[in-house]
């Protein structure tokens, strides 16, 4: 499978679930889904879910993106701070755009309380895929081994799984706008790869 591939089945998937969510096909979904959730919830694991929210707030992965392109920048990799960062304001205005598009009210909250913003789609989920798959994208490519290589894929995606299920367990979002900000970061990362305009992913030599 392409970039070009990834990207416009992304975006179809995307498309399609926005129109089921839209037409109310998705309700039923939703509800037994958060049911299930939150018939697991204990102790722990809400402290967990809260600790992986946190993790992807803007409040980690903003200092994390200035330090990370400040890195690229100082180490010569010019293409990569600035695509980096090109990645993270199309998340912003995609997120943005698509929430008002929809105007999708957040479900009740099991724990804490709702953010003021809307909920389709959530935005955790497609800012924290654009910027861990960049991440990871930019730097497994210079690893020395492939078992590092792995490792990095592997964390980048535990970490945007674990956040975007965090999301569902405390009931600030639906399943499926956790779905479509996976879809839609998918779609917009793979793009920006795709035409590889902002930079050109390095090669390892090995």
């Amino acid at each position: 499978m392409t970039l070009y591939t990834a990207a416009a089945g992304s975006a179809l998937l995307f498309a399609l679930l926005a129109f089921l969510v839209a037409g109310g096909s998705t309700v039923e979904f939703d509800s037994v889904v958060r049911d299930q959730v939150h018939a697991w919830t204990g102790g722990g694991l809400t402290e967990t879910a809260r600790a992986l929210s946190f993790m992807g707030s803007a409040f980690v992965w903003g200092p994390l993106l200035v330090m990370a392109a400040a890195g690229f920048w100082l180490s010569g990799d010019r293409k990569a701070a600035i695509g980096l960062v090109f990645v993270m304001g199309g998340a912003a205005l995609l997120d943005n755009g698509l929430k008002l598009a929809f105007h999708r009210v957040r479900p009740e909250a099991f724990f804490g309380v709702l953010p003021n913003t809307y909920s389709f789609p959530s935005g955790h989920s497609l800012f924290n895929l654009c910027f861990y798959g960049a991440l990871a994208a930019l730097l497994a490519p210079r690893a020395a081994t492939l078992g590092i290589r792995t490792a990095i894929w592997m964390g980048a995606a535990f970490l945007v799984l674990g956040i975007g299920l965090s999301r569902i367990y405390l009931g600030v979002h639906y399943p499926t706008d956790v779905l479509a900000g996976l879809l839609a970061g998918t779609a917009w990362l793979c793009a920006v790869f795709a035409i590889e305009v902002i930079w050109q992913p390095r090669k390892h030599d090995s």
